[in-house]
Parts: C-alpha cells; sequence; structure tokens
C-alpha cells in the first residue's frame, strides 16, 4: 500500500496568504488583492471567486475592472510614462537592482503562490522566480551597449500574458521593459498567477518601477490595452485566436507589437540510432505536463524506426512522478520531486480527456495511458485539474490533437516514409516556436532543417525559449511582430534611428537577425 500523505508544513495556502499580507500590505487586502494604477493600490473591480487547481482550495481571485476604469489607468500610465522616460539611466538600473534584491528575498514565497495558483512543481516554480532575476540582472549589467542611439518609446508597454510563466516570462519582460525607459502596463492572466504577480508587482513599485496592473476580461480591456492611442507598445503571449484580434487591431493601428502565438513544435526521427540519448530526454519534456509554448506534444517518426523509438520511449514516459506538489508522507519531508502536477484548472482536463476520447473513437491507437494510481495524491483531494500522461498514435486529421498544441501531458505520434512526408508533418501547425530532428548523420539535418518552419530547430536536442542573449520568435502563425531576446528585446521597446527595420514576422516581410 502506499505511504499516506499530507501537506507539507508552512505550504498551505493560509500560510502564503498572510505571508503575502505581512510582506505587502499595501497590495493584499483582507481575502482580496488590489489592482495598481496611479501610483496607488485601489481596491476597485469585481473580485471573482478562484480555485486551485492543485486540490480545489480557494484562492484569491482576479479582481476585474471595466472598460472605464481601464482607460484611466493607461491614462495615467502615460504620465508616468512620460516621467520616467527622463529619468536617467543610472537611477533606472539602480531601482530595477533594487527590486531583484527585493524578488530574490521573497523567492520562496513568490515559488510557493505559483504552486498554489497555477500548479508548479516546486522546482519549476523556484526555477521560473530565479529565471526571472537572474535574467534582468544580465540586461541590467549590459543595458548601456544595448541603449547606444535609442530612445524610449511615445507611451508605455502594453503586456497581456499567459498564466503559465508569470515570473520568467512576464516579470521579467516588465523590469527589462522598465529598464529601457518605459512605464509599463500589465494584466494578471485570467486563469490564474494574481496573487504571485501582485506581490512581485508591489516589491517593484516600492522602488519607484513605474508600474500599472489591472485585471479583466481581455475582451473589456483589449480597447484599453491594445487600442489604446496612449499605449507605446503591446507585448501578448497566448493563443492564436486571442492573438489574431489583437494583431489585427495592432496592424491597423500601425502600433509596436511583440505577439507571442501558440504552434505546434515537433520532433522528428530520422535516419536516428541514439535511443539512449533519447529515452533520457523523453521525461525532461513533460515537465509542468506539458504547458510550456516550447513543449513538444508531437513526434514525427520513420515508419521503420518506430519498434526501436517504442523501446525507448515507453519506459521512460513510464517514470513519470504526478500528484499534488505540496504531497508529502511526513510534515517536515522536501518538497516531493515531481515532473507536473495538475493543468491550470478542471475544465482544460475534461478538455484534454475529451479530446483523447474523441481521439481514439475516430481511429487513434493508444500507446501509453498513465494511471491515477500512480501519482501522489492526498487523502480525499480533488483531483479534477489533474490528467495522467498519454500518448496516442496518428490521432486523425478531424481532432484538435492533429494540428494544434494541446497544453497538456498529451503526446501524438505519426509515421511517415519519406523526408517530404517527414517534413510535412513537422510543419503542420503552419509555423512554431521550436522543433527538433534527431538524425545520425549531420548532412541529413542541414539538408532537413532549413525546411522546418521553426523559429530554433534543435539537432536531437529540444531548444527552449532561451535566456538572456539567446533570441526567441516564431515563423508562420506562431509568431507576429518585433523579435525578442537579448538586444532584441530592448530594441523591440525603443526608438532607434530614423527607418529602422526591426527584425520579426510582420505582414509584408519577415527579417531574419
Amino acid at each position: 500500500m502506499p505511504p499516506t500523505l499530507t501537506l507539507k508544513s508552512g505550504t498551505a495556502w493560509a500560510d502564503a496568504w498572510q505571508r503575502c499580507l505581512t510582506a505587502a500590505p499595501e497590495a493584499f487586502r483582507d481575502d482580496r488583492v488590489l489592482n495598481l494604477w496611479n501610483t496607488a493600490w485601489q481596491a476597485d473591480g469585481r473580485a471573482l471567486p478562484a480555485v486551485s487547481p492543485v486540490d480545489g482550495t480557494p484562492v484569491a481571485g482576479p479582481p476585474r475592472l471595466d472598460r472605464a476604469t481601464a482607460r484611466h489607468a493607461v491614462r495615467a500610465a502615460l504620465d508616468q510614462h512620460r516621467a520616467w522616460r527622463h529619468v536617467p539611466l543610472p537611477e533606472r538600473r539602480a531601482r530595477v537592482a533594487a527590486t531583484l534584491d527585493a524578488l530574490a528575498g521573497h523567492r520562496d514565497l513568490l515559488a510557493l503562490l505559483l504552486v498554489w495558483e497555477i500548479g508548479k512543481p516546486w522546482r519549476l516554480a523556484r526555477a521560473d522566480v530565479d529565471r526571472a532575476v537572474d535574467g534582468v540582472r544580465w540586461y541590467a549589467d549590459g543595458i548601456d551597449t544595448m541603449l547606444e542611439g535609442r530612445a524610449p518609446l511615445d507611451g508605455p508597454v502594453s503586456n497581456i500574458a499567459s498564466w503559465n510563466y508569470p515570473m520568467s516570462v512576464l516579470v521579467h519582460a516588465l523590469l527589462v521593459q522598465a529598464l529601457a525607459g518605459n512605464a509599463v502596463v500589465a494584466k494578471t492572466p485570467t486563469d490564474g498567477g494574481v496573487a504571485c504577480l501582485t506581490l512581485a508587482t508591489a516589491l517593484a513599485a516600492r522602488e519607484g518601477i513605474p508600474v500599472t496592473l489591472v485585471s479583466g476580461s481581455g475582451g473589456e480591456l483589449s480597447e484599453a490595452l491594445v487600442r489604446a492611442p496612449e499605449i507605446g507598445c503591446v507585448s501578448f503571449v497566448g493563443g492564436r485566436d486571442t492573438g489574431a484580434a489583437v494583431a489585427t487591431a495592432v496592424a491597423d493601428l500601425g502600433k509596436r507589437h511583440i505577439l507571442e502565438q501558440e504552434g505546434l513544435n515537433t520532433w522528428g526521427v530520422c535516419n536516428f540510432s541514439d535511443w539512449d540519448t533519447l529515452g533520457a530526454t523523453i521525461p525532461k519534456l513533460f515537465d509542468y505536463g506539458k504547458q510550456r509554448c516550447t513543449a513538444y506534444p508531437r513526434f514525427v517518426v520513420q515508419r521503420g524506426l518506430f519498434d526501436a523509438f517504442l523501446a525507448a520511449y515507453l519506459p521512460a514516459v513510464r517514470t513519470l512522478r504526478t500528484g499534488h506538489p505540496l504531497a508529502v508522507e511526513h510534515p517536515d519531508d522536501p518538497y516531493p520531486a515531481l515532473d507536473f502536477g495538475p493543468v491550470i484548472n478542471a475544465a482544460k482536463a475534461k478538455e484534454l480527456d475529451d479530446q483523447v476520447t474523441e481521439a481514439i473513437d475516430r481511429g487513434a491507437v493508444p500507446l501509453h495511458r498513465g494511471t491515477p494510481a500512480d501519482a501522489r495524491f492526498l487523502p480525499g483531494q480533488d483531483t479534477s485539474a489533474y490528467v495522467q500522461p498519454v500518448t496516442l498514435l496518428h490521432p486523425p486529421r478531424s481532432s484538435p490533437l492533429h494540428h494544434a498544441e494541446p497544453f497538456g501531458p498529451v503526446d501524438t505520434i505519426v509515421l511517415v516514409d519519406t523526408e517530404a512526408e517527414l517534413l510535412a508533418a513537422m510543419n503542420a501547425s503552419n509555423g512554431a516556436l521550436v522543433a527538433t530532428l534527431s538524425t545520425d548523420e549531420r548532412a541529413t539535418f542541414d539538408r532537413l532543417a532549413p525546411h522546418i518552419r521553426a523559429f530554433k530547430v534543435g539537432h536531437g536536442v529540444p531548444r527552449s525559449r532561451g535566456d538572456r542573449d539567446e533570441l526567441f520568435g516564431g515563423f508562420g502563425a506562431s509568431w507576429r511582430g518585433a523579435f525578442v531576446g537579448g538586444e532584441l528585446l530592448v530594441r523591440a521597446v525603443t526608438r532607434g534611428p530614423a527607418g529602422e527595420r526591426l527584425p520579426g514576422n510582420f505582414p509584408d516581410r519577415r527579417l531574419t537577425p
């Protein structure tokens, strides 16, 4: 019999919330978070109920503003921007550095909030905080050179990001944008992360960073956060449907934009034999249940290698560790070492289960299914947001799993016979952020990789979003606007010489660095 598990001591949501009230009393009130605009924390907006995906525990929901209040917030952000852009760079850098020190000092609280709000295992939650802090420090150290001959934008940068990386994507972007001389506006993701972002924003605001943090539905706030004339740039991370609407708006207005959208990242296997290396890599690809923009949910495998592929893949996927991210045998035990916990909410879990069931009904072959008995849960806990890993062979073309990113622990495999079929299957989603091709011969990789429509293509190794000086973008429908990463992120949120053409993916051109 598996041991009876309990919650790790001091990690309950109530414990985390009390620590938030102590750490930033200006931003947290009783059982709700506040919005930050016009340099003050505001008890406005209608706070929606919310529950943790971890076990259904009630948590703080986003205080949703109406359209008119959001417009006032953006106008106030423009005033902040006009003042901040004239603050000397050494002072901006000092304030950002002080913010980073404060974030590092609250590292474990920020990570615990990520566990409760979006279900990240402890190891990955801490890594999210660390990547934000370390990444911005790199920019602070080299910002002088990056800003030579450049100036802040005419208005603040508006940030609309998904829920999966509140620190290493959203907070990281906010602080680099501010370092470059811009005021910043951020919308909290609807699905989770509001308390973590509120605490991080409170620490930044204390150091004088000109940040605005608001909550609300995308449809209600888009007029203010995307279309408002005060906005100098729109930075968006999310799905293609919402991204397409944002792209249409910024194109109509001629507004600077950075739009990172989903794509079906694929891993091709052709003329390959290093199965031990591939088998060791498979579990790592399931980090955070593949709820990452750079996850690999599709394998495209040469038919003659399918038996060897399965011999490496199936034992690896059976080692995955899932469950409650805070469940331990004894209250003082270390945090459990998990590959992933829940998906973002019960509705997403049901969507994935329904897609898998439908795909099998229409002809997909189930190759692997994890079971709840293999997971670590507390006695009687709500497990409605958990999805065990699933692998399907040949999802039907009518299934979303054939052409779209599932954003969950669902792998699909497609078999091919020729290189032309391999490339067609790897390009099924009209553009992706990353891809990988496992092949023994470098010449084969060099010949095929340029035809894979992904911004980064790895030779037998996974590619990631990247940190510091590593560039990032996407091809096809996975990206619109300026590319980022390294110096390109600073260039995307500043004005350069007249006639400058930024590297990026635009309707009339694709300019690579």
